[in-house]
């Protein structure tokens, strides 16, 4: 007879996903969580701003998904009297949606077979 032992209630599976080219990550949760803030404040600056993040690793992160995916992911322009700016392009707002897409389809099936695995939570203690 096998004993099932009863995990905590307040245990929950995460799970992290990306996608590699050739071994290396080109896209991620945290990276088009990156893409993502760049729409919302209009800059890479302010993006990584939002993230606490320097401006450089940022500026790294956006090239190197770039470069792995063969795409032009923003459009950006330099300073000036109205200042610089970015905005996604369609390539990038694409990639933005899948990714997020594919997660929510995988995360029920994630919670699925930790139920499968792990079985019901314990009833909590009086």
């Amino acid at each position: 007879m096998q004993h099932q032992t009863r995990h905590p209630a307040a245990m929950q599976p995460k799970f992290n996903l990306w996608i590699e080219v050739d071994g290396e990550v080109a896209l991620s949760a945290w990276r088009v969580g990156l893409l993502q803030a760049v729409a919302d404040t209009g800059s890479i600056n302010a993006a990584a701003d939002k993230l606490n993040i320097q401006y450089r690793t940022a500026w790294q992160k956006i090239h190197e998904m770039e470069v792995r995916l063969g795409q032009k992911l923003l459009d950006t322009q330099t300073g000036g009297v109205h200042g610089g700016g970015a905005k996604l392009t369609t390539a990038g707002e694409e990639y933005v949606d899948k990714l997020v897409r594919l997660q929510a389809l995988l995360a029920p099936l994630v919670e699925a077979k930790y139920r499968e695995v792990f079985g019901p939570p314990a009833a909590p203690a009086d």
